[in-house]
């Protein structure tokens, strides 16, 4: 549907342009914008995908295509599934943290991963609140959920709005279930933002799709979830947010449900979505993200049918 080098262009150029201009802590005039560090964390205290399984000591499909495109795009990335690398002197070290996570990080889980301290986490949070990015792909969602978190309990599907985890309720949105993968349609609903110049109005897409719940009120979404004809009950409901950017404090955060397949982690399409998340939220792209979730998805809040 899209012409791959068009796509991926668009989105390097928004990572690159604003690297090669002054920033205002750059200094002299015409000083270039620092090389940004991402640290990409794919622990899993619950059910691990497919797409972050490492084998041995290699990185997985998805740290593999992100660090490719570190490499092609001017940004470092550092793999861990090491909760314990989230301390103060660490988080100081990056400008963004990426997260392909599920479950809750501060436990070990069965993957037996070393977990992120509560101490770890609150700097984490509050790093983002001070102005670091964040980056969070699909099982980003599926991360520290109320308790009881089991997808079949009515707790899922409650609305906890300022009681949610304040993970939550910095990346903007919680998951509740998916159904059956299938080919949807994804309405794009603003093609100013770094890597979505060339989406025009829709795209269909094979993918394990994501019902959402808990969305902030500041949302600028990106993409929304078309669910008509979609098949199982999470996804009888209004069309949703399914990708998004937001500001946490001085922070950026982006959000896309996205991510679970590995043909759509080399799809051009995601991967121009994602370099431009990644660009804005690094700094090194500007966009408008002005709250939009009313106007565009006016049936957000909408909860599907329990089963």
């Amino acid at each position: 549907m899209f012409n791959r080098r068009e796509v991926l262009t668009g989105a390097g150029a928004a990572i690159l342009g604003l690297a090669a201009s002054p920033t205002p802590s750059a200094g002299a005039a015409g000083a270039k914008a620092k090389k940004r560090h991402i640290l990409m964390f794919t622990k899993s205290s619950g059910y691990e995908h497919s797409a972050i399984t490492r084998e041995g000591d290699k990185l997985s499909f998805a740290e593999r295509t992100v660090t490719d495109l570190g490499a092609k795009h001017d940004f470092d990335v550092t793999c861990t599934k090491d909760g314990g690398v989230f301390t103060p002197d660490n988080i100081a070290k990056y400008d963004a943290f990426f997260f392909y996570t599920t479950g809750d990080l501060t436990k070990v889980g069965e993957h037996g991963n070393p977990p992120m301290t509560p101490e770890g986490k609150a700097a984490f949070l509050e790093a983002i609140r001070k102005g670091k990015g964040f980056i969070g792909t699909h099982s980003a969602s599926d991360s520290f959920h109320a308790e009881p978190d089991a997808s079949d309990t009515p707790n899922r599907y409650a609305i906890h709005g300022g009681k949610a985890d304040p993970y939550i309720r910095m990346l903007g949105g919680e998951f509740i279930k998916h159904g059956p993968q299938q080919v949807a349609k994804m309405r794009v609903t603003d093609t100013g933002f770094p890597g979505c110049k060339d989406l025009r109005d829709s795209f269909d897409l094979n993918e394990e799709w994501y019902s959402l719940k808990d969305f902030s009120h500041d949302l600028h979404v990106l993409l929304v979830q078309e669910t008509a004809g979609m098949k199982g009950n999470c996804y009888q409901r209004a069309p949703f947010p399914a990708t998004w950017a937001r500001m946490h404090g001085k922070g950026r955060v982006f959000y896309t449900s996205m991510g679970h397949r590995e043909d759509v982690w080399t799809n051009p399409i995601f991967q121009g979505i994602l370099l431009g998340g990644i660009a804005w939220a690094t700094g090194n792209a500007k966009a408008d993200v002005s709250p939009n979730i009313e106007s565009v998805a006016p049936g957000y809040a909408e909860i599907p049918p329990m089963g």
